[in-house]
This record gives structure tokens, C-alpha cells and sequence, in this order.
């Protein structure tokens, strides 16, 4: 197994076991597979391991394997607070104490706010205490790092980390998302800043393994005889800003496979045949997207806050991956639990996005076919829900 850094020199393993994905027998967690798969990981140098609050069951069957087999000094236990349910700062203290004890540890050794969208989120925390609640519990040792997960664009991911002296934060990253989301843009702002990045949806939940057919034969074409799974994960371990990469494995190949990866791969190995490939992939996926947007950004900002770039990200991706209802979950997420969402509905026809196009697209047109399309009216409607329940 290769190391990386934290920002104490920390060694942190460079695959990360993310716990969300444990298999399942019936309503619960097999236990005694997710206990093998976990003990052959760390026997085999996997040591961050990440689980969230509303993961079901899975803050206690990491724990009981923990504390079964011994092994929790030997672990790093990444969890999270669900930031968006949360409203005082007893309920932080509630949930807190509420993971602990799922867990069976008296310390957690990175804490995440959990599913960022906007900076009101932060701002809402703050409201709560919930600086001087990290202060107390670093200074007693209950907490060791603190970060934040992410999933929206990129400006708002920039603000939140100059918002507070982070240990660490967690984005979706992957070639398919290079520009979208915090991007590589803002996984280079975390590495100039020191601040470690946790990858999660590398491989885009799967996606960028069942790759269209096309595709796979120009993957077959690579010398190196990588797979859709390895390519992926070799693209991210080549830049040297990534610190760890979390993977839902759930079965002892998918353990074993990607140890062994994990064990080779260091920053910049990739030769320009393996980006040469990559780059065809992507033209392949890209081929099916409804808009030749290349997130440029020039038309940003938009004076109404509509987010033409994320709007067209989650629009091509419902014909890109074939799988229009993971898309619209995904817009719905990032786009929709904002407190400012960036609808296209509230664009008023300006025109001026269409100006600095340098695609020269109908702008205005396609956000009212994407809007229909990612927002139909079962959609809309949940979103409306989750808004009134969620924003502050």
C-alpha cells in the first residue's frame, strides 16, 4: 500500500474504504462479509475508513468490527454530521455523542460537515456555534481533523474553503467531472492552500466501469492493459493533490483489485498514451450529451444566479450514462437544496450569456429543454418538498 500526507504528516492511506456500501442481507448489513473485506483491507494496509450518519448501519458494523477484532488504533475513522438536518447545537451534540457509541470509540479521527451544497449551510452552523463546538471537542481530543463534504459548483466550493482553517475536505472527482463540481480547479486550490482531498464517486458510482461499447474498444487499445476501473483510479492517483480515494467496495475482488492498484500507482506515472485515452473516452460518453457546453464559464455570472454550466453538466449526463432518474437525483442534490438553487426558470432572457459564448450556443432555448427535462413535474414537486423541510 502507498501513503500520503495529511496536513500533521500523517501517513493516510492513498484507497480509502468507504463503508456506504456494505452488502446487504435483507434489511441488514451482512456482518460477517463486510468483517472479512474489512480486516483483508487493513491487514493489507488500508487504514481511513469513511462512513456518514445516515448511512444505515453503517457507523455500527464498522464499529463492531473495530472493537471485535482490536484493530481501532490501527484505523483512521472518517464519519460526518448531517448538517442539513441539523437545527441547534443541542442536535450536533445529540448526533455526536449518538456516533461515538455506534461506533465504539470515545474519538473520531476525521469529522466532516456533511453534504455541502451552499455557503448558507456554513453560515447556518455558525449561527448554532458550531466553531467554538469544534474548538472544545479538538481540545479534548474527541475530534482530531475537521472537514467538509462537498457537491455543488465550483465558486461556492472556493468561498467554503476560505471560510475556516480546514484539516481536510471530500469532492466528487473523476475525469467525467473534472470541470464540474469543485473540479480541478478546486482541487488545486486545496493543494495550494495544504489541505488534503478525499475523492469520492470516483468512478462515478460505477458508471465509468460500464463503459459504452465503443469506448471499451478504444480501452482495449492501451498498451498497459488497464481496465475501466483501473484507468479511473490511476487518473486520479497520478495527481499528486488527490490524498486518498475512497472506494465502496463490497466484495473480496474488489478489495483485492483495487489494493493492488493502490500499491502501484503513484503522482504522474500516466504516460500520454494512457491520457490520450482517457481524452478518447470522454469524446465517446461526450458524444450523446444534448449540449456542447465545455463549462468555460464565460457566462458566468449570470445576473438572475442561474447556473447555465451546472444546469447543462446534469442535462447532458441524463443521455450521456443512459440513466435519467440518477441524474436528476444528482441535479436535485447539487443544484436544488441550494438556498439560491440557480433554476433555469429563473432566467428573465437577458441575452448576455449568449454574448460571451464561445460555443455561440442557444443558451436560452436549451435551459428550457433542460429544465424540462431535469425537473419534470414528480420531480419538481419532491424538490419543493425537500426545500421547505431542508433551507433555512
Amino acid at each position: 500500500m502507498l501513503y500520503r500526507k495529511d496536513r500533521e504528516g500523517r501517513d493516510i492511506s492513498q484507497l480509502g474504504y468507504g463503508c456506504m456500501r456494505f452488502t446487504r442481507k435483507g434489511a441488514s448489513i451482512d456482518f460477517e462479509k463486510a468483517e472479512k473485506e474489512v480486516m483483508y483491507a487493513i491487514e493489507n494496509g488500508v487504514n481511513y475508513f469513511d462512513t456518514a450518519y445516515v448511512y444505515p448501519g453503517s457507523e455500527d458494523c464498522l464499529g463492531r468490527i473495530l472493537e471485535k477484532n482490536k484493530v481501532r488504533e490501527k484505523v483512521y475513522i472518517a464519519t460526518k454530521l448531517p448538517q442539513y438536518i441539523t437545527r441547534s447545537s443541542a442536535g450536533i451534540d445529540k448526533t455526536f455523542k449518538e456516533e461515538l457509541s455506534r461506533l465504539r470509540t470515545d474519538y473520531i479521527d476525521y469529522y466532516l460537515m456533511h453534504m455541502f451544497t451552499d455557503y448558507a449551510e456554513w453560515e447556518h452552523l455558525q449561527k448554532l456555534g458550531i466553531e467554538e463546538w469544534i474548538d472544545a471537542h479538538k481540545k479534548d481530543g474527541s475530534i482530531r481533523n475537521i472537514g467538509f463534504s462537498y457537491h455543488g459548483n465550483t465558486d461556492i466550493f472556493l468561498k467554503l474553503l476560505d471560510a475556516y482553517d480546514w484539516d481536510f475536505c471530500q469532492i466528487q472527482y473523476n475525469y467525467l467531472d473534472e470541470h464540474t463540481q469543485a473540479g480541478r480547479a478546486g482541487l488545486d486550490a486545496a493543494a495550494k492552500k495544504g489541505i488534503p482531498v478525499i475523492i469520492m464517486e470516483p468512478l462515478r458510482g460505477g458508471k465509468l466501469v460500464n463503459l459504452p461499447e465503443k469506448a471499451r474498444k478504444a480501452l482495449a487499445e492501451d498498451t498497459h492493459g488497464y481496465t475501466a476501473a483501473e484507468l479511473g483510479l490511476r487518473w486520479l492517483w497520478d495527481q499528486p493533490g488527490v490524498t486518498c480515494i475512497l472506494s465502496g467496495m463490497n466484495s473480496m475482488k474488489m478489495v483485492k483489485e483495487n489494493i493492488r492498484i493502490a500499491s502501484e500507482a503513484v503522482a504522474g506515472h500516466l504516460t500520454e498514451e494512457d491520457f490520450s485515452i482517457v481524452e478518447r473516452i470522454k469524446t465517446i460518453i461526450h458524444e450523446k450529451e444534448k449540449v456542447g457546453c465545455t463549462s468555460c464559464r464565460y457566462c458566468q455570472p449570470c445576473p438572475k444566479g442561474v447556473d447555465i454550466p451546472s444546469i447543462f453538466h446534469y442535462y447532458n449526463l441524463m443521455y450521456m450514462e443512459g440513466r435519467k432518474s440518477s441524474a436528476r437525483f444528482e441535479f436535485a442534490q447539487a443544484m436544488g437544496m441550494r438556498k439560491e438553487p440557480g433554476f433555469a426558470t429563473q432566467c428573465i432572457g437577458c441575452g448576455a450569456c449568449e454574448k460571451h459564448c464561445p460555443q455561440n450556443l442557444p443558451i436560452q432555448q436549451k435551459l428550457k429543454e433542460a429544465d424540462k427535462a431535469l425537473r419534470p413535474l414528480p420531480y419538481k414537486i419532491g424538490i419543493n418538498i425537500a426545500r421547505k423541510i431542508m433551507i433555512r
